[in-house]
C-alpha cells in the first residue's frame, strides 16, 4: 500500500503541499489545479492485460475547491464480491485539505491473474 512512481511521485506531492486548490476534476484520473497554475495528476498507472481500472468518488469535489492541499493517504479497502468469480479490488485515496478530507476510490477489476494498484502523482505547469 504505497504510492507508485517513487521519486517523481514523492516530489510531485511535496511540491504541491500547502498550495491552494482552485479546481478538482475526476475523469480517468484525479486532476488538481492550483492557484499558481500548476496541476497535479493522480492516476493508477499499473494497467496490465485483462484489467479494467478506474477512479470514482461519492464526495462533491467542488466543495473542496479554494482549500489548501495538506496530504494524501492510501488505505486498503475490502474487495467487492463479483457474481462471475472475477476480482474487484478497491483502494481508497484520502486527500486531506483545509476543508476536510475527500476520498477517491481506485478500482481494479480483473480475472485474478493480475491485480494491485500503482498510484502515481505528476506535476505539470
Amino acid at each position: 500500500m504505497s504510492l507508485g512512481g517513487n521519486e517523481e511521485t514523492v516530489n510531485a506531492i511535496k511540491a504541491s503541499l500547502g498550495k491552494k486548490i482552485t479546481k478538482l476534476y475526476l475523469g480517468d484520473e484525479l486532476e488538481m489545479t492550483f492557484e499558481d497554475g500548476t496541476k497535479m495528476i493522480l492516476a493508477d498507472e499499473g494497467q496490465s492485460c485483462c484489467e479494467y481500472r478506474y477512479m470514482s468518488t461519492d464526495d462533491t469535489l467542488s466543495e473542496y475547491e479554494d482549500s489548501i492541499f495538506e496530504d494524501i493517504e492510501l488505505k486498503d479497502a475490502p474487495d467487492i464480491e463479483d457474481e462471475y468469480r472475477e476480482y474487484h479490488e478497491v483502494q481508497f485515496l484520502d486527500i486531506k485539505t483545509s476543508k476536510g478530507i475527500f476520498t477517491i476510490s481506485s478500482h481494479n477489476e480483473h480475472n485474478g491473474y493480475y491485480g494491485g494498484f500503482y498510484i502515481t502523482a505528476k506535476v505539470f505547469g
